[in-house]
């Protein structure tokens, strides 16, 4: 396929008596329903630039094979809270790659998933770069041992949650990390 030379975030939101088309909704609300997605690992290319949603869009075509890093999450409970989250950590060395992380769940609030899939990816960057930190200590704790260190530049989190249907309809929520070749 080749090295991502773009990437955008994305998230979106989709309600629909059947399970697939609730998908197709929360893809449509994510502006990526009309490619042909692909879902790749957690790797961030080196030297690849965050871009904005609208911009990212206009580069690809209708059809078009798109790797993506998704997250997903499902339910036709009432009122059932659930989230998606992608979460990304990138190095302070453009030639070296960053992390992206995928998060979903149930009964967490959408900042509590957020902050847990940049943890995750800020986690698997610090551990290949050699930052030492105690897993154990909170998050924000480590975040700023993370970012002291020099070696992290940036972590950041797209999370979209939302409350299944009243009436029972399927509710699907979709994050992802969208790269262009």
């Amino acid at each position: 396929m080749g090295v991502p030379r773009f990437a955008f975030f994305t998230k979106g939101r989709g309600v629909h008596k059947e399970k697939l088309n609730s998908f197709e909704m929360s893809l449509r609300d994510a502006n990526i329903a009309k490619y042909n997605l692909v879902k790749v690992s957690s790797i961030f290319a080196p030297h690849c630039k965050i871009i904005a949603g609208k911009q990212g869009v206009r580069m690809m075509r209708p059809g078009q094979i798109v790797p993506v890093v998704m997250s997903e999450n499902s339910s036709n409970e009432p009122s059932r809270l659930m989230a998606a989250a992608i979460g990304l950590a990138r190095p302070r060395d453009p030639e070296q790659y960053g992390y992206i992380s995928e998060h979903h769940s149930f009964g967490e609030v959408a900042k509590k998933a957020g902050e847990y899939s940049e943890d995750l990816a800020a986690t698997m960057l610090a551990t290949v770069l050699g930052v030492e930190f105690d897993p154990n200590e909170a998050y924000d704790t480590r975040r700023e041992i993370y970012r002291m260190s020099g070696r992290i530049v940036e972590s950041r989190n797209i999370v979209q949650s939302a409350e299944g249907d009243k009436d029972g309809n399927w509710t699907t929520v979709v994050a992802a990390a969208v790269f262009i070749l």
